[in-house]
């Protein structure tokens, strides 16, 4: 029992941030990717989640700004290190951070919200690999930085839920062990 949409689902695998390289999609497909990641459960119509791109010389500009911050909290760290921390977000030709923009509302738990940002991600990253991409869906210590998050424009509410980084895979990604059904599936 298998058809095209079954076997993207089973092949579907994470690629490292590294190993992503260009040409990313073009602006046609990122509007592609971005349709379908809104394309997700949302109890109430509430769009509890918005996007960042990252791409270009934004990549750039938004990895100073991890190194400017991780330099003021960790003076000894060497050039090696900041410059790690300066090509974060160049790692990828594409990077898209999904934000949770969930909040208190008198019908819809906040849970329910911070799901659907969840859903985004990961119908970000399907469509991505629908496409001939590869992505990784990463947070990393600036998505819990509350200066980073400001220097992106993130409300007082709002949470990164995720990186989502972008390209073409530059070499072979091996599936990892996934749980056996019978450690992870129970009948009631």
């Amino acid at each position: 029992m298998t058809n095209p949409t079954i076997d993207l689902l089973l092949s579907r695998r994470s690629a490292p941030p590294q190993t992503l390289q260009g040409p990313g999609p073009t602006e046609e497909e990122l509007e592609i990717l971005l349709r379908i990641a809104s394309r997700v459960p949302d109890h109430g119509k509430l769009a509890p989640w918005r996007f960042i791109i990252f791409e270009g010389d934004g990549r750039r500009r938004a990895g100073a700004l991890a190194a400017k911050l991780f330099a003021a909290d960790n003076p000894g760290a060497d050039e090696a290190r900041l410059e790690g921390e300066r090509g974060r977000f160049a790692r990828a030709p594409l990077v898209v951070a999904v934000i949770s923009r969930a909040a208190p509302h008198v019908k819809i738990p906040e849970w329910e919200q911070i799901l659907s940002a969840g859903a985004a991600c990961l119908n970000l990253e399907i469509a991505a690999n629908a496409l001939g991409y590869r992505s990784n869906w990463v947070t990393e210590w600036c998505a819990y930085d509350r200066r980073f998050c400001d220097a992106l424009g993130l409300a007082a509410h709002e949470k990164i839920a995720g990186f989502i980084h972008i390209g073409r895979p530059s070499v072979a990604i091996e599936d990892r062990a996934r749980p056996a059904l019978e450690q992870v599936a129970t009948r009631f």
